[in-house]
């Protein structure tokens, strides 16, 4: 858990925009779903369908960066289109690499502090 890297992302769902972030969603799963290193990529979404929270998390740095690098490539574009981010929490010890790579974002940075995982 150590070297680990999650974060949750939430976003607001533009106006008119709800069916076709469906649609880029579910591609953005099954593209994520072949990624080394990714351990878990859940999306909740708000009863009214205007938020979404998105929790992601990697093994470690490198994976990270490959799910950046894939998201850059293919769907940061569409994503961008169809939702304002509104707060994004990164946990864990990411490397400079990832902070750059989230920058844009303007993340939050939580360490460990204490706890658990099973």
């Amino acid at each position: 858990m150590a070297n680990e890297v999650s974060w949750l992302l939430e976003v607001a769902v533009k106006p008119g925009a709800l069916d076709g972030f469906k649609v880029l969603m579910k591609e953005m799963v099954k593209s994520t779903l072949d990624e080394p290193g990714t351990l878990s990529y859940e999306w909740f979404i708000t009863d009214d369908g205007k938020a979404v929270h998105v929790y992601e998390r990697y093994s470690d740095s490198p994976a990270t960066l490959i799910h950046l690098g894939h998201f850059g490539e293919k769907f940061a574009a569409g994503f961008l289109g169809a939702v304002d981010p509104t707060r994004l929490t990164v946990f864990g010890r990411p490397n400079d690499a990832v902070k750059s790579g989230l920058a844009a974002f303007k993340p939050t940075y939580l360490v460990p502090f204490g706890g658990f995982a099973r």
